[in-house]
């Protein structure tokens, strides 16, 4: 179980906390005992010795947009599998979306999530609640019940759908100020993308592919921060991937909005240039947009405006995924390159350093999702979930090595500078080496 009390200290030799000078850290009983000279004095004869020089310390990573797929789809991915890519990506929290099956707008499917992440216990997972009925936008979902379960939800979206009904949207904007909650919206104006297929640009002019239009997303995200603002709640905006969507974030706070926002690895990355392959890989929801959004949302992530990164890890079936493009589903894994991803896109273009990874990662995240144990520094006395990270040496991504049950990432064969090498959830070791502990 993921609360059990650790069998084992460590002693962490040499790690750079944030990237900054390297220490010594003790993890013992759970939390982080002893930093400095302390950590050697302070440690027991038993104690396992970590040789962590030159790699970089960050808080665990906590995950906002997960897809673990059961119930329903354990073809593609389980809480267990899930939770293992996790603990392999970095991550000691992930939140786990509700288009399951059935979808978790109960009491009941929102325990059986919780309990089996207990049962894992290789990562704190916390299930996302639906906002609506079976995910079909007619009906608020039991979000007073949900919050009130075992599983403390806190965080509820239709991610998958979207709620299109402003009258709905209201509503559970005003009753999830009762506990404290978020709404988290997954931006997608309907009827401006039925049977849409990539971005609409030139691109998809060029392959004949029906277009996916900005417009879609940032209405929607511009009706939404006026709700939230009119009811005083708290509104979060998934996977934001246009440069107008960062305009009016960045507006929506200006104006005092209590609104925050994530963006994918692959949004930072990717465009829809590759596309052009016509590789299934690359068909996602919302769609790869084009280099000047990818620019707008790493300036955004980087001065603050989007909050959070988040991987909406969307594992699929070989069946789903190794077809044409337009019978394929819309997704890609993401959890166990994450880290990679985002430190080509920010920390090597030097938008931001590890403190930064660190704050948009860990700390954010965790505050999103009120998670009290998580995104805490590394400080003594603090739980000692932490992430040792390699930056130093290059490695190829390999879909056969991955946790995950699913192989559906856009990265194979992609050189990537950095990589989690060990990972411990209350100060016991989850992973390492891209190998799961139990």
């Amino acid at each position: 179980m993921s609360d059990s009390a650790p069998s084992t200290s460590y002693l962490i030799k040499g790690a750079r906390v944030l990237g900054g000078d390297a220490i010594d850290m003790l993890l013992a009983d759970g939390v982080v005992a002893a930093l400095g000279a302390d950590a050697a004095r302070s440690a027991e004869s038993d104690v396992e010795t970590v040789d962590a020089a030159g790699l970089i310390a960050l808080p665990g990573l906590v995950d906002l947009h997960t897809h673990l797929r059961e119930p329903g789809r354990e073809d593609a991915e389980t809480v267990d599998s899930g939770s293992a890519a996790a603990a392999v990506g970095g991550f000691t929290a992930v939140h786990a979306m509700a288009n399951t099956d059935p979808v978790a707008d109960t009491a009941g499917v929102v325990e059986q999530v919780w309990h089996l992440g207990r049962r894992a216990g290789l990562c704190d997972v916390h299930p996302v609640g639906a906002v609506t009925v079976g995910l079909g936008g007619s009906q608020l979902a039991e979000l007073g019940a949900m919050a009130e379960s075992a599983a403390r939800v806190r965080v509820f979206s239709d991610d998958g759908k979207c709620v299109s009904d402003a009258v709905l949207m209201r509503r559970a904007l005003e009753y999830v100020k009762a506990f404290d909650g978020v709404v988290a919206q997954h931006a997608q104006e309907p009827r401006l993308t039925e049977a849409a297929q990539m971005n609409e640009g030139s691109v998809s002019a060029v392959l004949g592919l029906r277009g996916w239009p900005a417009v879609a997303e940032e209405s929607v995200i511009a009706r939404d921060v006026l709700l939230a603002g009119h009811v005083g709640s708290r509104l979060h905006v998934c996977h934001v991937s246009t440069a107008g969507s960062v305009e009016i974030l960045r507006w929506a706070k200006g104006k005092g909005i209590d609104v925050t926002a994530e963006v994918t690895p692959h949004h930072l990355f990717l465009t829809d240039e590759n596309v052009r392959s016509y590789d299934p890989r690359f068909k996602v929801n919302p769609p790869l947009r084009t280099q000047d959004d990818v620019d707008a949302l790493r300036e955004g992530l980087a001065d603050g405006t989007i909050d959070a990164v988040a991987t909406d890890h969307a594992p699929h079936s070989l069946e789903d995924k190794d077809c044409e493009w337009a019978a394929a589903a819309m997704g890609m894994t993401g959890l166990e390159t994450a880290v990679g991803i985002v430190a080509a896109a920010m920390v090597d273009t030097g938008l931001l350093d590890w403190a930064g990874v660190a704050d948009r990662m860990s700390r954010r995240p965790a505050r999103i999702g009120r998670l009290a144990g998580q995104g805490r520094p590394i400080e003594v006395g603090e739980p000692a979930n932490v992430t040792l990270i390699d930056s130093e040496t290059r490695y190829t991504v390999d879909p056969k090595a991955m946790a995950s049950r699913s192989r559906n990432t856009p990265y194979a064969g992609q050189d990537l500078s950095a990589r989690p090498v060990a990972t411990f959830l209350r100060g016991r070791l989850t992973a390492s080496e891209g190998v799961v502990r139990r």
